[in-house]
């Protein structure tokens, strides 16, 4: 996978660090999960996100670079698609870790709403009595 300052002898934790960078803006994401059912074209893309035209090009081009999507020119169009399927499992993925984190923060929420209430201590101010 080309990204972007790691060289092939790279440690894979800063190989797998940039690949999290490249997903790490709430629009590459939502442009990866439109490609989740298939290959689209950038004129859908930009129908659906309502982004300007420049600002979807510079995010799919992280995603290229990057090597989670690919570029398939048509005459004056041009498609992408995922690079991989372990690319939609990896969105799955993280939406099953984060239904799960809610969730536990839910029962902890329960747990706490089933506490009996607690009224505060009357303290009388400093030097009163």
């Amino acid at each position: 996978m080309p990204l972007r300052h790691v060289g092939i002898d790279a440690p894979v934790h800063e190989i797998k660090a940039e690949l999290f960078k490249a997903l790490g803006h709430p629009v590459r994401v939502r442009l990866l999960e439109l490609l989740v059912p298939g290959e689209q074209a950038v004129s859908a893309l930009l129908a659906v996100t309502e982004l300007e035209a420049s600002h979807l090009s510079q995010h799919l081009g992280v995603l290229r670079r990057s090597g989670v999507v690919t570029a398939r020119r048509e005459g004056n169009s041009v498609a992408y698609q995922l690079a991989h399927p372990a690319v939609a499992d990896l969105l799955a993925d993280a939406k099953r870790f984060l239904l799960g984190v809610l969730d536990q923060r839910r029962e902890a929420l329960e747990e706490l709403e089933e506490l009996p209430s607690v009224q505060p201590s009357r303290r009388n101010p400093a030097g009163s009595r």
